[in-house]
């Protein structure tokens, strides 16, 4: 035990800046993503046919296409293409279009699910679109997908380990790292898992505080 405490504390810091980043990726990959999301969603509900057509195409193609090849072309296709990403922002962009693709079906379902009654008695008062989104049809969506939205959150903290593969230094690169200068192969893996699940259970735990807070009354 004394040898692992002492290759942690000399650890401390390369661990520390993998959990930062993996926090940082995640939770930026999650607000764009639903940012991107509603209005995906939005405009496979509302918008022009030809928009809508696109938005099904985008949704289409970056839900069946793996997390992985999604990161791999960020990284390299985009360069070839001449957009010079580096590892963290080629990185942020594939997991903000994975939650964004994801998201944004999400939340389709969810407006399909509210009764046109509702849209057209907003309507007939005076609201338009824009307030009827941000006024009635929104925030049941929201309350309809809290659960769901969570569970896209934890599953970008996931995701976020294959980062590693372009070099991003997040905890599970870090965590090689250390285990390639000390070989506490077992002892150092599961930290980084404890560390991943208390991301993920804190994800939880904020949901599920979000959710009494907006729970209908």
């Amino acid at each position: 035990m004394e040898p692992f405490l002492i290759e942690l504390w000399k650890a401390r810091d390369a661990l520390l800046e993998g959990f930062l980043r993996t926090v940082e990726v995640s939770a930026a990959s999650i607000v764009i993503g639903t940012v991107l999301g509603v209005a995906v969603g939005i405009l496979l509900v509302y918008g022009h046919v030809v928009l809508r057509v696109l938005c099904r195409i985008y949704v289409d193609v970056m839900r069946g296409t793996p997390v992985l090849v999604l990161i791999l072309a960020s990284f390299y296709v985009l360069t070839l293409a001449g957009i010079q990403l580096d590892a963290f922002g080629a990185g942020l962009l594939a997991l903000s279009l994975f939650c964004g693709a994801h998201m944004g079906e999400i939340i389709r379902g969810a407006l399909q699910s509210i009764p046109r009654g509702q849209t057209e008695a907003g309507r007939s008062i005076g609201l338009t679109f824009p307030q009827l989104l941000a006024y009635v049809l929104l925030p049941q969506v929201m309350r309809q997908i809290l659960p769901t939205w969570i569970n896209t959150g934890v599953e970008l903290v996931k995701a976020s380990t294959l980062l590693s593969i372009i070099g991003v230094g997040e905890l599970l690169l870090k965590t090689q790292e250390i285990i390639g200068r000390n070989f506490m192969t077992l002892q150092f893996y599961l930290l980084a898992g404890c560390l991943y699940f208390i991301m993920n259970f804190a994800i939880e735990r904020l949901g599920r505080l979000i959710e009494r807070r907006v729970a209908w009354r």
